[in-house]
């Protein structure tokens, strides 16, 4: 029995996510029993990449951000790469579903360059997190907490630096998704 069980996890993902990034904590969510479905901006497979130089792994979209519904989810990943945070941080539709998380209180997981679409969600000011160290500043200016910690925990925000931390973040997400609805999270 996982802790995950009767739990549906959301990854919003475009072309170019790292790919470790999305499958580690992907293997791990639903090693615990999540079902987890892949979001993004068009239907079809999006490309991963490694250390943000060579294409490799494609990845089936099971919905659209357009017509996938927050309620239908428990918590929300958000894995890192350049390309991925860009694509995603300038759709609407992407930026009122990363809102609707933390409207909700649902946890939300980001890892590396990922935070850069909560940026742009306006939900990062007075939360503590991390991220790669080159968005520090990115981040600060958005009135965020940073600081340099394999994992931060913030209230069911769950971040990290890299694809270093990722044993530490996943474990952190399946404990924050387990839990489910946090008070302290919000828009």
């Amino acid at each position: 029995m996982g802790r995950l069980n009767n739990r549906n996890i959301a990854v919003l993902s475009a072309n170019g996510f790292e790919e470790s990034e999305l499958t580690s904590p992907v293997a791990r969510l639903k090693e615990e029993g999540a079902s987890v479905h892949i979001v993004s901006l068009e239907t079809g497979k999006i490309q991963g990449m490694k250390d943000d130089k060579e294409w490799t792994v494609e990845i089936n979209v099971d919905q659209t951000v357009k017509t996938a519904n927050p309620d239908d989810y428990q918590g929300l990943l958000i894995p890192g790469g350049v390309l991925n945070p860009d694509s995603l941080r300038k759709n609407e539709d992407a930026l009122n579903f990363v809102k609707a998380f933390f409207k909700a209180g649902k946890p939300v997981a980001a890892i590396c360059h990922g935070p850069q679409v909560l940026i742009s969600a306006e939900v990062v000011e007075g939360r503590k997190l991390t991220s790669t160290k080159t968005i520090k500043i990115d981040l600060v200016n958005a009135g965020a907490l940073w600081e340099d910690s394999e994992v931060v925990v913030d209230q069911g925000l769950v971040t990290s630096r890299s694809p270093a931390d990722l044993p530490a973040f996943n474990d952190k997400i399946v404990e924050e998704f387990a839990e489910g609805v946090h008070d302290g999270q919000h828009a």
